[in-house]
């Protein structure tokens, strides 16, 4: 264990030590080693550590196998007559617009109950911290709704 604690220090110290300049081993009285860069001291040695040395990775040029990859789907994908795909973006179009519609009702209720951070306290909240829980969850699910409408309208403006 003191080994690999002592070996993965010694390799961060050895990039440390590239920009340090020099790196020291320090042994206590109890034989414990410790490193440093703070300059020769009491029972330290100067550690001749070799310099680190990075090469950039070379970048690879474009082949003209991977460019067609990228520009066109192979000959055996499927493909989708327009007439068709024109039918699942409507239905599609459809669909979103029955979920905001859903959405934004549910938002409305929301902040109809919410009621600007003060909801009406109902009959089993005698306790105040069951009425601040309700509240804090009615926050939750106001903002919560908040983004889906937003997320939905997003959506729909993405649409062809």
């Amino acid at each position: 264990m003191k080994r690999q604690l002592a070996i993965l220090l010694l390799s961060s110290l050895a990039i440390s030590a590239y920009a340090q300049n020099d790196v020291y081993l320090c042994i206590d009285a109890n034989g414990n080693r410790e490193y440093k860069n703070t300059g020769p001291t009491n029972k330290c040695k100067k550690v001749d550590l070799p310099g680190v040395t990075t090469i950039p990775a070379a970048k690879r040029p474009a082949t003209p196998q991977t460019v067609s990859a990228k520009s066109s789907s192979p000959s055996d994908f499927p493909k989708v007559d327009n007439t068709v795909q024109k039918a699942r973006d409507s239905d599609r179009r459809q669909i979103l617009q029955d979920e905001m519609k859903t959405e934004e009702q549910k938002l409305a209720d929301i902040r109809r109950e919410y009621n600007n951070g003060e909801p009406e306290r109902r009959g089993d909240e005698r306790n105040y911290a069951k009425y601040q829980e309700r509240t804090a969850t009615l926050k939750d699910d106001l903002a919560r709704s908040e983004k889906n409408v937003e997320a939905l309208k997003r959506e729909l403006n993405n649409l062809k």
